[in-house]
């Protein structure tokens, strides 16, 4: 990874017309940041996109073949719900899903990698989308202020768990 990742910062790419890029480097073991991102006990804790939501049911059969299912609650009782299965599982570095919110918007495949140096570890999720209009669509969506407030939350949540 290039060393102009710093802790705390969520950078956001697209290298191709199909992908985004968000990378974020975590001041805390490999092992411990794949822990808090394929648990379900500790993804209900930090995996909430902005303020005001929780996550009252996060299922996740980590396996491949595996299925997974979110939904995300908001203070006046909104849902939102996201659904998927998991392509390949190689702990504690590697986890590629599919990803599906329903409705008009298509299937995604996100592949998260984790790498560590010097007890940190950079975390790449690459979201891969069936076109480019659709790709455009997510991230006119406010995806990157989502994942910043998310993968902040996951920093503080690391430091407990450390």
């Amino acid at each position: 990874m290039p060393k102009t990742h710093e802790p705390g910062t969520t950078t956001l790419t697209m290298p191709s017309e199909l992908e985004v890029v968000m990378t974020r480097v975590f001041d805390a073991p490999r092992d411990l940041v794949y822990e808090a991102w394929t648990d379900p006990e500790h993804v209900t804790q930090w995996l909430l996109g902005p303020e005001g939501w929780t996550m009252p049911v996060c299922e996740m059969d980590l396996r491949p073949g595996g299925a997974w299912r979110r939904i995300w609650r908001k203070a006046d009782g909104s849902e939102m719900e996201m659904h998927g299965e998991y392509r390949e599982i190689t702990p504690p570095a590697r986890v590629v899903e599919t990803e599906s919110w329903g409705g008009d918007w298509p299937e995604t495949v996100n592949t998260l990698e984790l790498s560590e140096e010097d007890g940190r570890t950079t975390a790449t999720l690459t979201v891969l989308y069936p076109s480019k209009d659709a790709r455009d669509a997510a991230v006119q969506t406010g995806m990157k202020d989502g994942a910043d407030q998310s993968f902040a939350r996951l920093e503080d949540y690391l430091s407990t768990l450390a």
